[in-house]
């Protein structure tokens, strides 16, 4: 099966499909963190290449409720209005992604403006449902596409626990456990091997 892997650099679900003997392939405007079959260059020129299965990891910087609050122009102002107008482009480009004619497609982002702007998620998974022992709350948006199933449940590491605000003695998990630093978007958006896996197994 011809697969592409959208918007990724890691090169790790791409790497996951051809170890499956898959001829699988990742496009990004980033260079592939594990030499491979990679495409440095903007997505959109290449959906038309005959892939049967494209699975896509869209930027969620401008879509993730986790940055809802620079949203507010009361507050914010111009940079607000700005940050509006970037999420209205990256909208589109889920949706340009989405509607492309590949036969099976899964868009991938956490809860944001796609829940309440384009529809709800088929399906939200956790990666400790794949045997990766953290938590980081995952939508699926699935054309012609079963649900994932469960591999392997484990329980999620906890960093630690909140000492201050609204989320005071809840549980620190890793993706939120990050440092800031220029690298923590990278650090974030890799996708788990466990679920890799499981879409190479289970989509291919």
């Amino acid at each position: 099966m011809k697969v592409l892997i959208a918007c990724e650099f890691s090169g790790i679900v791409r790497e996951a499909f051809k170890a499956l003997g898959h001829d699988a392939w990742s496009c990004d405007i980033l260079p592939t963190e594990i030499p491979g079959n990679h495409i440095q260059d903007d997505i959109l020129n290449h959906l038309n290449d005959g892939w049967d299965l494209m699975i896509a990891h869209p930027p969620c910087t401008y879509l993730s409720n986790a940055g809802i609050r620079w949203f507010n122009e009361e507050k914010y102002g111009e940079k607000a209005i700005e940050r509006k107008k970037l999420r209205l482009e990256a909208f589109d480009f889920v949706m340009k992604l989405y509607n492309t004619p590949i036969e099976k497609i899964a868009i991938e982002n956490p809860t944001g403006w796609l829940n309440s702007h384009f529809r709800k998620p088929d399906q939200t998974i956790q990666p400790w449902q794949f045997g990766d022992e953290e938590s980081k709350r995952t939508c699926l948006w699935l054309k012609n596409l079963p649900k994932l199933e469960s591999t392997k449940i484990v329980s999620p590491k906890i960093y630690g626990y909140y000492k201050t605000g609204k989320n005071i003695g809840k549980p620190i998990y890793g993706n939120n456990y990050l440092k800031f630093s220029e690298d923590r978007w990278k650090e974030r958006s890799r996708t788990f091997q466990g679920i890799a896996n499981a879409m190479a197994d289970q989509w291919g």
